[in-house]
């Protein structure tokens, strides 16, 4: 299968080793990785800010560059989400925009469902011998509705211990503009969720979102709970031979 990736800005920016193990892991799996280099942001900042005229250009540029993709993956939740939730919302009934949405947004994927349902694979012969937890983010867990296929993906890791996070529905508090806007309340849920990451005994925290484990994980770091953090994907893509850099 030929897979379009749309990196996002945040990993583009702080997370770059999320891309390189989803190339790593796709290819592994026998399908052809591509990479559209006049790809920017899906305008999620831009829309929930309420900028909206800025987010509808950017989702014209997002849907002109990925229209001849088979499926596009987004290793971000919260960025799929904003491509198949919100999009829908910019053009006008009818309108060009809007057709191209509803063309594109269904062949976009967070990394589990395009594993799980499109490629039909949740033992991708993964190799990582160490405890984790996973923290369901907000938009995997209630606009994707990804259930429990970051899970299936996990618990068919080699040498992995999986360990159950209490509270883990809860919001960890970074929703993107939101810690910067209430910065306090932010804190305050993050340090709630920081906790029960470290009662799990884990050592490496693992979400569908580096955005939020960028939050979480900072929390911890303050905390000195020794947790480290990582992509599902860097967990996928890892193996005995090529174990992933955690």
């Amino acid at each position: 299968m030929r897979i379009a990736l749309f990196i996002t800005c945040v990993n583009d920016t702080l997370y770059p080793r999320t891309g390189q193990a989803v190339v790593r892991l796709l290819r592994r799996l026998g399908h052809e990785v591509v990479f559209p280099e006049s790809q920017t942001c899906c305008g999620q900042m831009h829309y929930n800010t309420g900028y909206r005229r800025e987010a509808q250009k950017l989702a014209v540029r997002f849907v002109e560059t990925f229209a001849d993709a088979d499926a596009v993956l987004a290793p971000s939740g919260s960025c799929a989400a904003m491509v198949r939730d919100n999009y829908p919302r910019l053009g006008e009934p009818g309108s060009r925009l809007d057709r191209a949405v509803s063309e594109l947004a269904p062949r976009v994927y967070d990394l589990s469902e395009l594993l799980v349902d499109v490629l039909g694979v949740t033992d991708v012969g993964a190799y990582f011998p160490h405890t984790v937890t996973y923290h369901p983010t907000c938009h995997g867990l209630r606009l994707l509705k990804l259930g429990d296929r970051p899970y299936r993906l996990l618990s068919n890791v080699r040498g992995i211990d999986l360990r159950e996070l209490e509270g883990s529905a809860e919001c960890c508090g970074f929703g993107g503009t939101f810690a910067m806007k209430n910065a306090d309340v932010s804190a305050a849920m993050g340090g709630d969720k920081a906790r029960n990451v470290a009662a799990t005994g884990a050592e490496v925290l693992c979400a569908v979102d580096n955005s939020c484990l960028m939050h979480i994980g900072g929390t911890l770091q303050r905390q000195r709970a020794g947790v480290r953090t990582a992509h599902l994907a860097e967990i996928l893509a890892s193996t005995e031979q090529e174990p992933a850099r955690i």
